[in-house]
């Protein structure tokens, strides 16, 4: 592998992996030796990276201007594109909104050459347009709570057309082809629940922070999803 594109590689690995990383990661992720992963770091700090850490202890990146803009092969173009595109179809139009925003701003830092095939890529993310159920209520009050991990009040009107109100502990949200759907530790059952969001009526902070099990709770979800017979939705 040429140097320049070695350096550019350890790059995109120190920008993308939760730091500090260590060194034996990014020498199994830039297929390259560890003692020539130490060689590349110097070398990128003496061209003027700022890279914290060393050897043992982990690495970390803070970005600088005067680092080589992020690069991107044929086909990563063609995902991020495909990714982005594919958001039209989920009836979010603030998130659609965003990832377009967020596109423009990857496509403005890109080498000349990388931004003109950004914009002629060749693959489209397309499905029959369907009409989907308008919602009661404003998703950004649900996505703030999974974001800030604070409870919500919801007033629910569930399959059987039962409504009841409950305190939640939002874990996130799935997104379909024709559903919109919150993912919650659900405090009336003691147990996980998905709502659909269009039966949701109103909505409300509960102000309870879960911060500190938030992580127990999606493993305990994921391994309830492996059991046979475990029910989810309300």
């Amino acid at each position: 592998m040429a140097r320049p594109d070695r350096l550019m590689r350890l790059l995109d690995a120190m920008r993308r992996l939760p730091a500090p990383v260590t060194a034996e990661r990014l020498a199994a992720e830039t297929e390259i030796s560890r003692r020539q992963l130490y060689r590349d770091i110097a070398t990128l700090r003496a061209g003027g990276a700022l890279i914290d850490g060393a050897g043992g202890f982990g690495y970390t990146l803070t970005e600088d201007p005067a680092l080589p803009p992020q690069s991107f092969s044929p086909l990563e173009i063609e995902a991020l594109m495909l990714g982005i595109g594919s958001l039209d179809h989920l009836g979010d139009v603030d998130l659609a909104r965003a990832g377009r925003d967020a596109l423009a701003r990857i496509i403005a830092t890109l080498p000349q050459g990388q931004a003109r095939r950004a914009m002629h890529t060749i693959l489209r993310s397309w499905r029959p347009s369907d009409v989907r159920p308008d919602l009661h209520i404003d998703i950004d009050v649900l996505r703030q709570a999974c974001w800030d991990e604070t409870s919500l009040w919801l007033t629910y009107r569930d399959l059987k057309q039962s409504r009841t109100e409950r305190e939640v502990w939002p874990l996130g949200l799935s997104y379909s082809p024709d559903a919109l759907m919150l993912l919650a530790f659900c405090q009336l059952r003691q147990d996980y629940r998905i709502f659909h969001v269009v039966r949701i009526e109103q909505v409300r902070p509960g102000g309870t922070s879960f911060r500190p099990r938030r992580v127990e709770l999606l493993r305990g979800y994921a391994a309830r999803r492996i059991a046979p017979g475990s029910k989810e939705c309300t």
